[in-house]
């Protein structure tokens, strides 16, 4: 409210100064008419005109109607002699030069209220608050310390492999002798990468919750800016400061902002971005010594990071913290769950198995949607019911009720689910099938939902397969049951052609090209592994080929069982949704 108060008291003041010279340059006079000289003498002499104002070389007058004209008086002739006639008074007036004040003001204030709004938006621009200009080069760094430090390792579950290699930063943190004394040297930085929400940042705070020492945090983007140098010197003055709080963690989150390899363009912002990864390559391990100072950073893309960062000596100690497994995933429902009110059927051992693939952030969001619901329904406490709810909309979206479908909509909808469903019953080694609804959810129509048993931390060419036969399973029983074929599988067919190039591609999965790796262009343009066309042709053969052999095995399996893909087009036009026991009964039945 107060900087709300401020702005308004500025744009007064702007509008005040713009009123001031609206009312300076304006002109205040009222329209004069512009005659001859000899049309001016005419009307005096008619008798028109009772008075006269001469300045310099211009008569003006004003006639009995109260119209003014004036004109401009000849050289040669005497300016005042043919205007002495009785009745009419004459008034010289000399020119009236404006006061000096005036003068300078009028010349010097629209240069002066130009300067004053560009310095206010440049500081504006800037973040500059009260700050001055001469703070452009200084941190922006967020100090943490004393009581503001209240995380700890007790709020970070499921990376307990990433928090035992941390254990040894909190422990020089504390006693720094029992390192020095052996000649062991503390890493100087270490840097945290992982997929987005496996609680990078998170673990970073603890870790100076747990030392108790000052935490400075920063994102890498704050350090550069559109003017050259700016970021550079506020990696120095990051540093100056953190050396006056040693000992102390200096966290930079999201690195790869200005860490990026260098040298993959040049001039305008690379400029200024190389110049300030310079600065910190020097901080991090120059000739002066940052004694006490340990630098953690996080990235979500430790590999495009410039390879003069991440070397020993500067992030000694590079940590995976990867997406939690089973086990990781109950204990961080558990670290959530201890913050709302649970209903005793809550079985987070149950979530946590039918939430593969999600993140510490992912699992908080769907405790927090559960609450959210039960505050909305009014029940006081999160039973199981709302759980599995609260899951369902994070993996599959939030249900569209208000969007209304024909039937015909409707049924396509049922088959081309029933055709996903289907074939990953049929299917020797698929992940089982879990719900599968017709319920509109984000942007699908329709969603089949697969839930792995085991944890899986690598795929078989064999699953890839089946996976691609599932996921033109849908477009198959399309065209099997009304002889067309929709936009409906859009997304499948992408997915698939993805996975089938990937295996060509990447994970030598294809006979007819072997174990070669052909990846693409990197973030930066650069091809990875460059190779001929007639190459190209042979690895768009096998992925093609990969995609057909697919949808003739989803086209066979669908045609011996179309009995039972009926009955489970049926059931969800019926129920709109059924689950993985649903199908097994159907599945028994039509057998």
């Amino acid at each position: 409210m107060n900087q709300f108060y401020k702005n308004l008291s500025i744009w007064l003041v702007i509008a005040l100064v713009g009123l001031v010279l609206v009312n300076l340059f304006s002109p205040k006079d009222e329209p004069v008419n512009q005659i001859s000289y000899n049309d001016f003498l005419d009307s005096v002499n008619s008798g028109k005109v009772s008075r006269i104002t001469i300045r310099e070389n211009v008569a003006e007058a004003k006639d009995l109607v109260g119209n003014r004209f004036q004109t401009v008086l000849p050289d040669n002739l005497d300016q005042v002699k043919p205007f002495l006639k009785e009745g009419i008074a004459l008034r010289v007036e000399k020119k009236k030069e404006p006061h000096w004040l005036a003068s300078i003001i009028g010349s010097w204030l629209p240069m002066i209220v130009l300067v004053g709004l560009g310095i206010y938006f440049m500081r504006q621009q800037q973040g500059g608050g009260g700050k001055g200009l001469m703070t452009f080069g200084k941190s922006r760094a967020r100090l943490i310390e004393g009581e503001e430090s209240k995380l700890t390792f007790a709020d970070v579950a499921g990376i307990e492999e990433a928090r035992e290699e941390l254990g040894e930063i909190v422990d020089f943190l504390r006693d720094p002798g029992i390192f020095t004394r052996v000649g062991a040297r503390i890493p100087k930085g270490v840097l945290l990468s992982g997929e987005p929400g496996t609680g990078k940042t998170l673990l970073a705070r603890a870790i100076a919750g747990e030392a108790q020492v000052p935490f400075f945090s920063i994102s890498g983007s704050d350090f550069v800016e559109m003017y050259v140098g700016v970021g550079a010197s506020r990696v120095r003055d990051l540093f100056k400061e953190a050396k006056k709080k040693a000992p102390c963690i200096v966290f930079i989150d999201e690195i790869d902002a200005v860490g990026r390899q260098r040298g993959a363009g040049s001039g305008g912002g690379n400029d200024e971005r190389e110049q300030t990864l310079n600065q910190l390559l020097v901080e991090m391990d120059g000739f002066e010594a940052n004694a006490g100072v340990i630098i953690i950073a996080a990235t979500n893309r430790p590999d495009i990071l410039d390879p003069a960062l991440k070397r020993p000596g500067r992030f000694d100690r590079q940590i995976i913290v990867p997406l939690p497994d089973v086990r990781g995933r109950e204990k961080i429902l558990k670290v959530h769950a201890a913050k709302v009110q649970l209903d005793s059927d809550v079985d987070m051992s149950i979530i946590a198995k039918g939430t593969p693939g999600f993140s510490g952030a992912e699992l908080a969001n769907m405790v927090n949607e559960a609450a959210l619901m039960a505050a909305r329904f009014e029940v006081g406490k999160i039973s199981m019911a709302l759980m599995e709810k609260a899951k369902d909309k994070v993996m599959m979206g939030a249900e569209r009720t208000s969007m209304i479908l024909t039937a015909k909509d409707k049924e396509l909808t049922a088959y081309h689910e029933a055709g996903h469903a289907l074939v990953a019953r049929l299917l020797p080694g698929t992940d089982p099938v879990h719900k599968v609804t017709i319920i509109p959810r984000g942007r699908a129509l329709g969603l089949t939902m697969q839930l792995p048993t085991d944890e899986k931390h690598s795929q078989s060419r064999s699953w890839l397969q089946n996976n691609l036969c599932i996921l033109l399973g849908g477009r198959v029983a399309e065209e099997i049951v009304f002889g067309d074929i929709t936009t409906g599988a859009g997304n499948d067919i992408e997915r698939a052609t993805a996975i089938a190039r990937k295996m060509v591609c990447e994970w030598g999965m294809s006979e007819a090209i072997g174990p070669m790796n052909f990846a693409g262009p990197d973030e930066m343009g650069r091809s990875r592994q460059p190779y001929s066309g007639e190459t190209a042709v042979r690895i768009d053969q096998a992925v093609i080929g990969l995609v057909t052999e697919a949808r003739e095995t989803a086209t066979r399996l669908l045609n011996e069982n179309r009995p039972i893909m009926e009955a489970m087009a049926n059931a969800l036009l019926e129920k709109e949704t059924i689950s993985g026991e649903d199908i097994e009964r159907l599945m028994a039945a039509g057998q």
